[in-house]
């Protein structure tokens, strides 16, 4: 009931199951832009992982993650919602010093998270899933990762959504990360402004690499 109910214990379960996410996009990323160097490559770590104990291990303890950071997300935005009361339909100005991000950072979270649903379908369905069934839920082997990709990102319209969902994620992280870390201490005035940066830099990297892909097949690159 502490962590529930006091604004510490808000903060530690935020950023406890955000460091769920963290760590999911720091592996996916630096495991998908191998695609761009050799689709070989990319398939023998899909393979690799495929419907093996870990792999599944793994990803229903990121998935858990996921959803605890999502409903307890939206228990927070109700608490805020009810707290203001009356307050809530008046017109406030912007804070100064106050980051976009940080004041929207529930709506950034469900474009994140409907982009990650569509995400989900389109890759995890097809293959972990099918190779976990036995069922071929895609046109392509369940380990073919790299054939999904090349399909996926061969439209320009999805090229495009990508890109948009990426720089929501892009703002969630940086606020998201160098908060986590304040919450655990490292909130004074001198490391405040360098956990800014660190956020900052992290969070551009790990969208850097996810977003090279679209970018590059919007040229017209194909890997091979």
């Amino acid at each position: 009931m502490w962590l529930i109910d006091s604004s510490i214990g808000r903060k530690v379960i935020m950023s406890v199951t955000g460091l769920f996410l963290i760590l999911f996009l720091t592996f996916h990323s630096i495991m998908n832009v191998t695609v761009l160097f050799s689709t070989g490559v990319y398939n023998a770590i899909c393979e690799f992982l495929g419907a093996n104990w870990y792999a599944v291990a793994a990803s229903l303890v990121l998935a858990m993650g996921f959803v605890l950071h999502i409903l307890y997300a939206l228990y927070l935005t109700w608490l805020n919602f009810k707290a203001r009361g009356n307050d809530r339909y008046a017109v406030t100005k912007r804070q100064e010093g106050v980051a976009w991000s940080s004041k929207n950072m529930f709506v950034l979270g469900l474009i994140i998270f409907g982009f990650l649903a569509l995400h989900l379908y389109q890759f995890w369905f097809k293959m972990q899933y099918a190779e976990l069934t036995g069922v071929q839920t895609g046109d392509f082997h369940p380990a073919d990762g790299a054939a999904y990709i090349i399909q996926l990102f061969s439209r320009p319209l999805y090229c495009v959504l990508y890109i948009i969902w990426l720089t929501a994620l892009w703002f969630h992280l940086t606020h998201g990360i160098w908060s986590a870390l304040q919450s655990i201490g490292m909130n004074n005035k001198t490391w405040l402004p360098r956990l800014k940066c660190f956020a900052n830099a992290y969070s551009t990297f790990v969208i850097l690499l996810f977003m090279a892909i679209p970018v590059l097949f919007l040229f017209g690159y194909r890997p091979i």
